[in-house]
């Protein structure tokens, strides 16, 4: 198990492509690397970072500033930013792994990664958010859709070799599985997703049977707002799992870009439990 580092407050790190493949139709790994991406915290897959792209005018990166009293000056070409996570930061080659959905062309992130060839530029900052996202217990449920995925990812390979878990994957299309290595005590259910059907990974969790030698039940809920909000509630009825045992992040809203949800996500994720 990697060492988890601690996080010290930094300005975002210029970085560029060295690698990229896909891992399925529609879920594409950028590997970056890069001087300032030196010291990058290891320990930390699965959390949030933000994302540069250059400007969408200008078509110029130019990232902001961190002074000393940490306070964040933007440049006048501002870039585009974005939530992604850590898949792998390996820093013994200095590599960080960033996963994909791929959505299109034209949009700023999956638009970037598509095109993007070895030395394409982006930024990124962080690594950030709740430590841990999962929280320790004797089973975890962990379910999202192919968004969710790269975080899912990382956490069930940090899981102890005894741990239990349930994971469910909610995909377009059942051409998106792939291996996720994972305890032998975790079983990972991918579901092909039912178009208007906002609580299909909600019922696979109430249907779920909660090993007799559990004690203890932790949650970790991400992707679309509608299904991990449903989500959350069957969590907090059937299991009655508080904020501490259940991290539930939406980490999108079908029919929004993020400037339009940003604040939305963000209330949502205040709102006590």
């Amino acid at each position: 198990m990697t060492t988890k580092q601690p996080i010290k407050p930094s300005g975002p790190r210029r970085v560029h492509c060295v690698g990229k493949r896909y891992i399925t139709p529609n879920l594409l790994r950028i590997t970056v690397s890069g001087e300032q991406l030196q010291g990058f915290p290891t320990g930390h897959g699965g959390a949030h970072i933000k994302l540069f792209f250059a400007n969408r005018e200008s078509g110029t990166l130019e990232l902001p500033i961190r002074d000393a009293e940490g306070k964040i000056h933007w440049p006048e070409n501002r870039p585009v930013t974005r939530a992604y996570t850590v898949r792998a930061y390996r820093p013994e080659v200095n590599e960080l792994d960033i996963d994909f959905v791929v959505h299109g062309d034209k949009s700023p992130a999956s638009g970037w990664a598509v095109h993007a060839v070895i030395g394409s530029e982006l930024g990124v900052a962080g690594p950030g958010g709740p430590d841990p996202l999962l929280a320790a217990a004797d089973w975890h449920v962990l379910a999202g859709d192919l968004t969710a995925v790269p975080a899912i990812s990382a956490l069930l390979e940090g899981l102890v070799e005894s741990a239990q878990a349930e994971v469910f994957i909610e995909v377009d299309s059942l051409a998106e599985q792939h291996t996720l290595q994972h305890p032998k005590g975790v079983n990972v259910h991918w579901l092909q997703r039912i178009r208007g059907d906002h609580e299909q990974l909600a019922r696979a969790i109430k249907n779920t049977t909660v090993p007799t030698n559990a004690t203890s039940i932790s949650a970790f809920i991400a992707g679309e707002n509608s299904a991990v909000l449903a989500c959350r509630k069957q969590l907090i009825r059937d299991f009655k799992l508080t904020k501490k045992q259940l991290y539930a992040i939406p980490y999108w809203r079908r029919g929004q870009d993020e400037e339009t949800y940003h604040e939305q996500r963000h209330v949502i994720m205040d709102e006590v439990y």
